[in-house]
């Protein structure tokens, strides 16, 4: 799929975008360029002079997404699409909300525009579950970041060019999710703050994460969210499992703009969407005609219209012990939890 392609990744030094790339080095390294677009110098400097990042046609650009020129010029000749850059967290959004505008839907429609004026094939934008429902600015700003990609599919012309989303929650393991924040806490043996003792969270590894866009890249047509099935834990057994402790924890209540479970399939969106063996899509409109189509093409269903995907309703949960196990595969294989 990548032999002498070419690829660039937006955010390329974030914690998808390395992951990814070294993925890609890893397992096609037969592809044409890989570009790692980033505003962060520093960040491709280091990654650059990394052993797993070698590669003689990995490409370093220096630049932000709100710069559409500098975007195209990255974009020669480039196939594949995978936008990861966005400012993501929730109580800097409260606090600087048009500076969060300005990159996750100024940015995202920069690309859009900067895409269809190149020869791009595909683009995959990856979401979160905070743009369902949205309560936050963040999530706001992901949800319209998510309406421009989608939209982009009815002003293509006749390119050979799809947008699709990737949607999922937070990457356990990767930096500033949860793990890594309570296992720097409690090294210095204190107990662990709990913001809702009934809070829940999906579980997504980096490698699921890594194939949900890969298979994205394969397998979608455009137009629609890909989300995958995952299972559900509960934030006070995670405490448990890496105490080892009953409720050594304190409750210091939600942040603004905090939700005490994720979401990744609002009600709303169940009339839209399709249920495959380990994933759902939401499509921008199905209809009995476009559904049956669908259904004779690829192994699908419909779910029901009152469904929604919730961390909170999952019918899948992570017992002690499972992730217990999953704290320590992720130290087994060396990933960096900060």
């Amino acid at each position: 799929m990548f032999k002498n392609k070419s690829i660039l990744v937006t955010g390329g030094t974030g914690s998808f975008g390395k992951a990814f790339i070294n993925y890609i080095i890893k397992k096609h390294p037969n592809f044409r360029r890989l570009v790692v677009f980033s505003r962060d110098e520093l960040k491709q400097f280091e990654m650059s002079n990394q052993k797993n990042f070698q590669h003689p046609n990995i490409r370093m650009f220096i630049g932000d997404i709100r710069e559409k020129e500098r975007l195209k010029r990255a974009l020669e000749g480039i196939e594949f699409v995978i936008h990861a850059a966005a400012l993501k967290q929730v109580p800097t959004a409260e606090y600087n909300p048009f500076e969060f505008i300005k990159t996750n839907i100024v940015g995202t429609q920069n690309l859009v525009e900067a895409c269809i004026d190149s020869k791009v094939k595909k683009v995959i934008a990856l979401s979160t579950d905070k743009a369902s429902s949205p309560i936050n600015l963040y999530g706001a700003t992901k949800l319209c970041s998510d309406k421009l990609i989608l939209s982009a599919n009815n002003i293509i012309g006749k390119r050979n060019l799809s947008f699709s989303v990737v949607r999922y929650g937070n990457v356990m393991g990767s930096r500033g999710s949860v793990i890594p924040f309570f296992l720097d806490t409690y090294s210095n043996k204190k107990k662990l703050p709990l913001t809702d003792i009934n809070m829940t969270r999906f579980n997504i590894s980096m490698s699921h994460a890594i194939k949900l866009v890969e298979d994205g890249i394969k397998n979608a047509t455009g137009g629609e969210i890909i989300v995958p099935k995952l299972k559900s834990f509960r934030i006070k057994d995670l405490i448990e499992a890496i105490t080892k402790k009953k409720n050594y924890f304190y409750v210091v209540g939600i942040r603004p703009g905090e939700k005490i479970h994720e979401e990744l399939i609002s009600q709303a969106e169940a009339k839209n969407t399709l249920e495959f063996k380990d994933h759902y899509r939401i499509y921008p409109n199905l209809n009995s005609k476009n559904i049956k189509s669908l259904q004779k093409n690829m192994k699908c269903k419909s779910i029901d219209c009152n469904f929604s995907y919730n961390s909170g309703t999952n019918s899948h949960f992570m017992k002690i012990n499972e992730i217990r196990k999953l704290i320590a595969g992720l130290n087994k294989k060396n990933l960096k939890l900060n």
